[in-house]
């Protein structure tokens, strides 16, 4: 059974890879998660590929055994891995809630992490792991923090792991985004901490180029020139630099 597993599939980047996915590929079914059950249902009516919901909360350790139990009963080939769940908070790391900070790292961090180990066995030569970083991933970001350093996480973790399933023919890729309008920011935002924000992008747009630079053989996929430049020039500016260039765009 050729399958692809999508997390965060109840909305934003999660949904959006579904549907690019269901309209790319014939699988026999689309293993998609997350925690809103008729968010996950809603998704058999909208795909051309058989969907299998499954209600999972992917910062709970029991969940990633539910799932790993799922793949030891039905011995399923995962053609593509998609980790797209994820979240954030933009706001003074000392005033904002300690769990739910924690929550970022145990959902962006460990349960993508979790994800990755669980389906490892029944990942063949030319499965595809899609791994959703950020432009946060390149560099530290005050105000975004325990977000943008999961995001560097990300990034570092998907690039290793790249290169210890080559030989196995099992690609990795980090995908990093700049500003994309999801909803993300219906959680993130509870504030006006974070007020520059420099250009939007359609999530529809980070997927394709995501989608083409796997073809490709990248390790990262970042949209715009801009997103790509800035990318490229943080890694030979001092940081104190970069961090204090942030903060006035903020107003901070």
């Amino acid at each position: 059974m050729k399958i692809a597993v999508i997390t965060g599939a109840s909305s934003g980047m999660g949904r959006e890879f579904v549907y690019a996915l269901d309209r790319e590929e014939e699988f026999d079914e689309l293993w998609v998660i997350a925690r809103r059950e008729h968010r996950l249902e809603e998704l058999k009516e909208k795909c051309r590929n058989p969907v299998r919901p499954l209600v999972l909360d992917l910062q709970k350790r029991e969940s990633l055994e539910i799932y790993r139990q799922l793949l030891e009963e039905k011995q399923p080939e995962i053609a593509v891995l998609v980790n797209a769940s994820g979240f954030g908070l933009f706001g003074t790391f000392s005033e904002m809630e300690l769990d739910r900070q924690l929550d970022i790292i145990d959902l962006n961090a460990r349960g993508l992490t979790g994800m990755c180990y669980c389906s490892l066995p029944y990942l063949g030569r030319g499965s595809r792991i899609f791994n959703l970083g950020s432009m946060s991933s390149w560099q530290p970001v005050p105000y975004i923090n325990v977000y943008g350093a999961s995001k560097a996480y990300v990034l570092s973790f998907s690039r290793a792991l790249g290169r210890e399933l080559k030989g196995r023919g099992v690609r990795v890729m980090a995908v990093c985004p700049g500003w994309i309008r999801t909803e993300f920011f219906d959680h993130a935002v509870h504030d006006d901490t974070i007020r520059y924000y420099n250009r939007f992008y359609p999530p529809e747009q980070v997927i394709e180029k995501a989608l083409r630079d796997m073809r490709k053989g990248r390790d990262v996929s970042i949209l715009g020139l801009p997103e790509q430049l800035q990318a490229a020039l943080v890694k030979h500016l001092p940081m104190k630099f970069v961090m204090n260039t942030w903060c006035r765009q903020q107003g901070k």
